[in-house]
């Protein structure tokens, strides 16, 4: 028999893993259908009066796949699985028999559709271009939609990005969050709940990320000769170890500081965590990275331009740790 049931905003229907004992159609209000993803939740849908939710487990009674939470106080009728059932057996078979088959297929093609997202071996989910993309997005909603926050940042609704990324952009919603969730690890975004199944997205350093956009969209669309070439992940920890010794010693008249390789050997353990011999700056020489190694009777130089190479070692950190992040 069907009933009402009330559900007041930011409380859920249901829940995902839960028994499922009903079908539900909205008859006030609205909800976001959700997945939960870490300490956040991320919104897949929202549904409006006289839509229809959790009907895809009638014929298997499967735990229930998502949340489904109120973004506004609502009322549902339910219809418990019980009596629809019994209202089913009255179907001839064959009627029913479609019905379980479509649901069937839709539940395979979803597990399908999911694994083509997590796992494509033959493709690169997150090349180099898109993930700027997605990061330009982020940048521009947030510059033109963008409230200021105390810490300095500007923060949005994930409605608005989401809508944005796929209505204007035309862009995989679920992308721009695997990139937004990347940036959190990265301290350049933090994501609040806002109880009603929806978050808060504050990007933290928007002028920086606006600088790493540039920069890299001008390195990814340069000619091969007229850039500088890409830094290992090692690399860039060594180049940071030097930038941090160079930062104590004055420059010349061309700004360039002269850093004894062999000091950096033996206190950068102590001052990075990571062991720089002084062959470990061969390589960032050859990509010109550092000017030229220098012997004499007091040991190893390497010549460092401080103001030249900051920056691109920050970007070099942030390209590798999002590859990390986005594999």
């Amino acid at each position: 028999m069907a009933e009402a049931k009330k559900v007041a905003q930011g409380n859920y229907l249901f829940r995902e893993g839960d028994p499922p004992d009903a079908m539900y159609i909205v008859k006030t209000g609205s909800f976001a259908i959700t997945k939960t993803k870490g300490n956040s939740e991320i919104v897949l849908a929202e549904i409006t009066v006289g839509s229809m939710v959790g009907e895809m487990a009638l014929f298997d009674k499967k735990p229930r796949s998502a949340n489904v939470k109120a973004t506004k106080d609502a009322e549902v009728i339910a219809l418990p699985y019980d009596s629809l059932s019994k209202q089913m057996d009255s179907l001839p078979v064959w009627v029913r028999a479609i019905m379980k088959t479509l649901n069937e297929n839709l539940r395979e093609a979803n597990k399908k559709i999911k694994i083509l997202e997590n796992a494509n071996p033959s493709e690169e989910r997150f090349p180099p271009h898109i993930v700027n993309k997605y990061i330009s997005i982020l940048n521009l909603v947030s510059h033109k939609y963008g409230k200021q926050e105390e810490s300095g940042g500007v923060s949005i609704s994930s409605v608005l990005l989401r809508n944005y990324t796929i209505q204007i952009f035309q862009e995989a919603t679920n992308k721009m969050q695997t990139v937004v969730n990347a940036l959190t690890e990265l301290d350049f975004v933090k994501q609040e709940d806002r109880g009603d199944g929806s978050q808060k997205v504050i990007n933290e350093k928007p002028t920086e990320l606006f600088a790493f956009v540039d920069w890299y969209n001008d390195w990814l669309f340069k000619q091969e000769k007229d850039r500088l070439p890409e830094l290992s992940d090692n690399e860039v920890k060594v180049l940071n170890g030097l930038l941090l010794f160079a930062r104590r010693i004055e420059p010349d008249k061309k700004n360039f500081r002269k850093v004894n390789l062999n000091d950096v050997q033996n206190d950068s353990m102590k001052e990075t965590g990571n062991l720089i011999r002084p062959e470990d700056a061969n390589s960032l020489i050859e990509k010109k990275y550092l000017g030229e190694k220098i012997m004499d009777e007091a040991g190893t130089y390497v010549m460092v331009n401080v103001e030249e190479i900051e920056s691109l070692a920050n970007n070099w950190t942030i390209v590798n740790a999002l590859k990390k992040k986005l594999r």
